[in-house]
């Protein structure tokens, strides 16, 4: 893991960092996204307050997850919310032995350790289906119902103590951020390389029609083109061209792609909860009941539209064998 984040994220008072720190953070952002943006004249100085911001958020938004839930085997009937994520102690048996983060995790130095402190994250599906229900004396057959289940359960960053797995998921939160922009400049490199793959067909094509060549001037004449309609076309694609920062400034159109996101993490990253009544077939009810109670999930969610319903848990090594 980066050893400047675990030192950023465990060892300092949010909101005043070590400019040490603070400027190794700094080119992490430049290596993950692009390091062409060194060549931009004061990068770090452009870059500081997104990246100082990125990390305020991300703390928060770790620190903000409730403590961990115990998600023994033995422990299954305990915690509404933990019966709700798995549909059985052989179902968490199986998810437990099959997941490659925890396995790999039991091979490494703290794998003997007697417990072990992870993120799960679930996806939640909700589904319709026909059942019965009671409405008086009276049984209703064929009644749409719907359903919710938890599916595609993972684990990340295990450790033997909270704190470090708290702090491995604000590496990973902040590393996150930088993916989405990433994300963002590879479709905006991808969208300048259309855009001058068409200008050079359009050039192309304006030389020769200029010139009046014998092979053009057919296509041209069967494709109903003219100079006007090449040349305005020229213009609308080196307007795009300059919209994404013009061929003279490109980088520096990179750059500040990264430091806006950078600059405003709660837009493209955050955590929402969602209240949740089912039952114990996974029928989702509007009343809770001593068979239906109430679950409050908590999730993160993504500018991508990815949602995750997410919790800390407790495992022993003993349900992982």
């Amino acid at each position: 893991m980066l050893q400047f984040l675990h030192s950023l994220f465990g060892t300092v008072e949010k909101g005043r960092y070590p400019e040490k720190l603070v400027e190794e953070a700094i080119e992490r952002t430049v290596d993950g996204t692009d390091p062409w943006l060194r060549g931009v004249s004061g990068y770090r100085k452009k870059l500081r307050p997104a990246v100082v911001r990125a990390i305020d958020h991300v703390v928060a938004l770790v620190d903000g997850l409730p403590p961990p839930l115990t998600a023994t085997l033995s422990c299954y009937d305990d915690d509404p919310l933990i019966k709700g994520f798995f549909i059985s102690t052989a179902e968490m048996r199986k998810i437990y032995t099959a997941d490659r983060t925890l396995a790999e995790f039991r091979r490494g130095p703290d794998g003997d350790t007697p417990r072990i402190i992870t993120l799960l994250t679930m996806e939640k599906r909700e589904g319709i289906t026909l059942g019965a229900e009671l409405s008086g004396d009276v049984i209703l057959r064929d009644v749409p119902q719907t359903t919710v289940t938890f599916e595609s359960h993972r684990f990340f960053d295990p450790a033997a103590d909270e704190r470090t797995t708290r702090r491995r998921l604000m590496v990973r939160a902040f590393d996150h951020l930088l993916s989405l922009a990433l994300g963002e400049i590879s479709s905006v490199k991808s969208e300048r390389r259309e855009l001058e793959r068409r200008r050079s067909l359009l050039e192309a094509k304006f030389n020769l029609l200029q010139r009046g060549g014998w092979g053009f001037a057919e296509t041209a004449a069967s494709e109903g083109i003219t100079v006007t309609a090449l040349e305005v076309g020229l213009g609308e694609i080196e307007k795009e061209l300059l919209k994404l920062g013009g061929d003279d400034r490109a980088v520096e159109f990179y750059l500040e792609i990264v430091a806006d996101l950078l600059g405003r993490p709660e837009v493209h990253l955050w955590a929402g909860k969602e209240s949740l009544i089912v039952d114990r077939l996974g029928i989702k009810r509007s009343q809770a009941a001593f068979d239906a109670p109430e679950l409050v999930l908590h999730e993160l969610r993504n500018a991508k539209g990815r949602t995750m319903v997410v919790a800390l848990v407790t495992l022993v090594g003993s349900d992982l064998q």
